[in-house]
């Protein structure tokens, strides 16, 4: 296993260090002169080119290469055009609401895609909720989520249709979480207004994986239903639900794992529309105000902790897939 973990870790920093090597050719193709956005538009070419020549831009390109590394591991990347600030400032202020739109809607989707792949795989009825689903998630993403605000914010009122928190007077705490600011403010109030408004933009981004994963798990457990170990567990006298936990979803549970890192990429694919669609104060509404301003060190900064997460995420379940499956560890 140790040894399994060490080639993990070696593996993650060589596609770490590969990134930069891509962020960094990326910001050399692209047309947009970042002296000159800095600058402004209408400023002289002497004050650009100085620009220019303060920045490093005027060097061979294995020295701009080394410069940027240098300033990455000092955590400096670059100053924002859009907000005028650096960009790990703005990361910041911006990554923790995504990342915790993120998980509740890992969360909400693993919940909902077990609650259909177990009567799916256990049940002849489980087809009705699987079509039901894909029903739900039909349509494209930016649909689902004004479907979504059009019952339950605007027809029901039972929900807010954007924003983080209502404009109350809440002490935001230290760690930029509302859900757990809450707690450690000691504001229940504050908890159950920033989980109302978090259902909605979580709910939209959650029913694709719920559909993949009930797919994926579904699949999984009828093929280990078939296998000799379940019958001789049934010939030991074990109940259904010892059956299903202590042998089928452990060893159905690598499929849906894996399953899981590929979501995190399409979630990363769709918070730019649902953040924009929900007014969420996160890295995709930021990105999105990037785009337009030309802002290329807010948008390969915002591409790095995309990457940067997806690949921790794909780290940890490669982790817990071996510590369901020992073989895994071996190899």
């Amino acid at each position: 296993m140790w040894l399994f973990l060490i080639r993990r870790i070696a593996g993650l920093a060589s596609v770490l260090l590969a990134m930069t090597v891509v962020l960094f050719t990326l910001q050399q193709l692209v047309p947009a002169d970042p002296a000159r956005a800095l600058v402004g538009p209408n400023a002289p070419n002497s004050l650009v080119e100085a620009k220019r020549k303060e920045m490093g831009l005027d060097r061979p390109l294995p020295v701009q290469y080394w410069r940027y590394m240098v300033r990455l591991a000092q955590g400096d990347l670059g100053q924002s055009v859009y907000t005028h600030n650096p960009v790990t400032r703005d990361l910041a202020r911006y990554t923790p609401a995504t990342l915790e739109l993120v998980a509740t809607a890992l969360a909400i989707g693993l919940l909902i895609g077990a609650a259909v792949a177990l009567p799916q795989a256990l049940t002849r009825w489980g087809g009705v909720l699987r079509l039901g689903l894909i029903g739900a998630t039909s349509a494209p993403i930016f649909l689902t989520g004004l479907l979504l605000a059009l019952l339950f914010w605007y027809r029901l009122g039972w929900l807010p249709g954007g924003g983080r928190i209502s404009p109350d007077d809440f002490r935001l705490g230290p760690t930029g979480f509302m859900t757990l600011d809450s707690i450690l403010t000691g504001q229940p109030r504050m908890m159950l207004d920033a989980l109302a408004h978090l259902v909605l933009p979580a709910l939209t981004l959650a029913l694709p994986i719920a559909v993949a994963i009930a797919r994926t798990l579904a699949s999984s457990l009828q093929e280990v239903y078939r296998q000799g170990y379940i019958r001789t567990a049934r010939a030991k006298g074990l109940s259904e639900t010892a059956v299903l936990t202590r042998h089928a979803m452990r060893n159905a549970a690598g499929p849906a794992l894996s399953m899981i890192s590929l979501q995190v990429a399409l979630i990363f694919n769709n918070i730019l529309i649902v953040e924009a669609l929900f007014s969420w104060p996160g890295l995709g509404l930021y990105m999105v105000r990037a785009f337009a301003s030309a802002d290329l060190p807010a948008v390969l900064g915002v591409a790095m902790v995309a990457a940067a997460t997806y690949l921790v995420v794909a780290a940890i379940v490669d982790v817990l897939r071996a510590v369901f499956d020992p073989r895994l560890g071996t190899q």
